[in-house]
C-alpha cells in the first residue's frame, strides 16, 4: 500500500492534523492539494486521485473535512481508500461525529490513533474495539505498572480479547440481501444483481472456533453432493478472522469470531432477478391545468411472505401544486422539496395489488425548462426470506471448555438500488 503521510484538512485546505510515516514526500506538498482540486473541479475533471509532478494525492471528503493520503510510489489505490474510510469509521466510533471541531477537541487521541492505525505507511491495528482497550478518551492518569500492552495487539488473534465470559453463550447470524434492479419504460429488466452480507452478533465465552456451512455450489461440487438448491457467490469478501487458506482448499468458513457485532462476509450473486414489487404507472398531463398519476403496485413474491415499510417514490413535475390523493391502502404524501410523492405501505403481503391515484394542479404559465425523467424508486424489507435461496446449513461452535451454545439465524431481503423507469 505504502502511504507516505496522512493529512486531515478543513474546507479551506488548512491542515488540522497530519502524520508523516515515511518522510519521502515533502510535507509542504499538501499546500498544492486544494488549488489542484479546485482547478480540476472548474474544468469538470474532478477525480479521486490528483497528481502534481511525482506526488499523488488520494482523498475523500467527509462532512467538513478532507482526508488526504500522499505518496510518490505506484501505490495500491483501492487499499489506500479502504484505509481512509476505515479512518473515518474509527474516528466516528471515538468522537460520535467526525467534523472539524471533534478533531480540534481531541488532538492527543487523534495522534495516538494515527500512530496505532498505521506504521511506515502500512495499516496495522484498525479494529476500533481493540484500539479502545488501550487508547481511551479519559484524562491521562499516571498508573505505575499499568503500561502493559494488551495481548490483543501482539496476539495472533488481534480482533478478540482473551478472558471473555458470558452466562449464556449465543451467536446471532443475520443473512441480509439487497436487490439492485433497473427496469426500463417497456417493462424489461435492464440489469439486476444481489448484494449480500452475513453479520454476526457473538456472545461466546473464551476463544471459540466457529465453522459455518452454506449451500455453496462449489462446495457441493467438491464433495460430490448435488442435492437441493445451491448458490454461486462472486466477489466474496471476508472479515480478517476467516482462515482464507482453509476456504481456498475446501470452501470451509472457519474462524475465531470478534466479540459483539461484526460483518463476517459479503458477496454478490450475478443473476436475473424478477422484481419483487412490480410498479405500473400512468401519468396524464393536461396542458396548463393539471396532471393525474395512477400507480399500481404488485407483490411478486411468495404469499406467505410480507414486505414491511414499503415506500414507492413517484417523481412529479417541479411546478405541480394542490395535491390530492386516493389510495387503496397506506397513505401518500407530497414532498415538494424533492418533487416527489411518497406512498407508504406498512405491510404488503405477497401476491397482493394496491392502487394509488394522485391529482396535481399545474400553473397556467408553461414551464419552458426541460425537466429530466427521474425513475420511480421503491424501498422495502422482507423478513424470513432470501431471493437467492442462500441457506445457513450449520454453525458448529467448538470451545475447549466444551460449553453448549445456541446459534440463531435470521434472513432479510431488502431493496438496494431499485429503479423503474416510466414513459412520461
Amino acid at each position: 500500500m505504502s502511504s507516505s503521510a496522512i493529512f486531515v484538512l478543513d474546507l479551506k485546505g488548512k491542515v488540522l492534523i497530519c502524520r508523516n510515516y515515511k518522510g519521502d514526500v515533502d510535507m509542504a506538498e499538501i499546500d498544492h492539494f486544494l488549488p489542484l482540486l479546485m482547478q480540476h473541479e472548474e474544468d469538470g475533471l474532478l477525480c479521486p486521485v490528483l497528481s502534481r509532478g511525482n506526488v499523488h494525492f488520494m482523498w475523500i471528503k467527509h462532512s467538513n473535512l478532507y482526508l488526504v493520503s500522499t505518496t510518490n510510489k505506484n501505490s495500491n489505490a483501492s487499499l489506500v481508500y479502504s484505509f481512509l474510510y476505515k479512518l473515518v469509521e474509527v474516528f466516528t466510533e471515538y468522537f460520535k461525529e467526525l467534523e472539524e471541531e471533534s478533531i480540534q477537541d481531541n488532538f492527543v487521541v487523534v495522534y495516538e490513533l494515527l500512530d496505532e492505525l498505521m506504521d511506515f505507511g502500512f495499516p496495522q491495528t484498525t479494529d476500533s474495539k481493540i484500539l479502545q482497550e488501550y487508547i481511551t478518551q479519559k484524562g491521562a492518569k499516571l498508573e505505575v505498572g499499568k503500561s502493559k500492552v494488551p495481548t490483543t495487539v501482539t496476539n495472533a488473534v488481534s480482533w478478540r480479547s482473551e478472558g471473555i465470559k458470558y452466562k449464556k453463550n449465543e451467536v446471532f447470524i443475520d443473512v441480509i440481501e439487497s436487490i439492485n434492479v433497473l427496469v426500463n419504460a417497456n417493462g424489461s429488466v435492464m440489469s439486476s444483481d444481489i448484494v449480500g452480507s452475513i453479520k454476526l452478533k457473538t456472545m461466546l465465552s473464551g476463544m471459540p472456533e466457529l465453522r459455518l456451512g452454506l449451500n455453496d455450489r462449489v462446495l457441493f461440487a467438491l464433495t460430490g453432493r448435488d442435492k437441493g438448491k445451491t448458490v454461486v457467490m462472486e466477489d466474496v469478501k471476508f472479515h480478517q478472522c476467516v482462515r482464507l487458506s482453509r476456504f481456498d482448499s475446501d470452501r470451509t468458513i472457519s474462524f475465531i469470531p470478534p466479540d459483539g457485532e461484526s460483518e463476517l462476509m459479503s458477496y454478490r450473486i450475478n443473476t436475473h432477478v424478477k422484481p419483487l414489487i412490480w410498479i405500473e404507472s400512468v401519468i396524464e398531463k393536461f396542458s396548463h391545468s393539471r396532471v393525474e398519476i395512477m400507480v399500481k403496485a404488485k407483490g411478486q413474491f411468495k404469499k406467505q411472505s410480507v414486505a414491511n415499510n414499503v415506500e414507492v417514490r413517484v417523481p412529479v413535475p417541479s411546478d405541480a401544486d394542490s395535491p390530492k390523493f386516493k389510495t387503496s391502502t397506506g397513505n401518500a404524501k407530497y414532498v415538494p422539496e424533492k418533487n416527489m410523492v411518497v406512498w407508504t405501505i406498512k405491510s404488503f403481503p405477497g401476491g397482493k395489488e394496491f392502487l394509488m391515484r394522485a391529482h396535481f394542479g399545474l400553473p397556467s404559465v408553461e414551464n419552458n425548462e426541460l425537466e429530466g425523467k427521474p425513475p420511480i424508486t421503491v424501498k422495502f424489507e422482507i423478513p424470513y426470506f432470501t431471493v437467492s435461496g442462500i441457506q445457513v446449513r450449520y454453525m458448529k461452535i467448538i470451545e475447549k471448555s466444551g460449553y453448549q451454545a445456541l446459534p440463531w439465524v435470521r434472513y432479510i431481503t431488502q431493496s438496494g438500488d431499485y429503479q423503474l423507469r416510466s414513459n412520461v
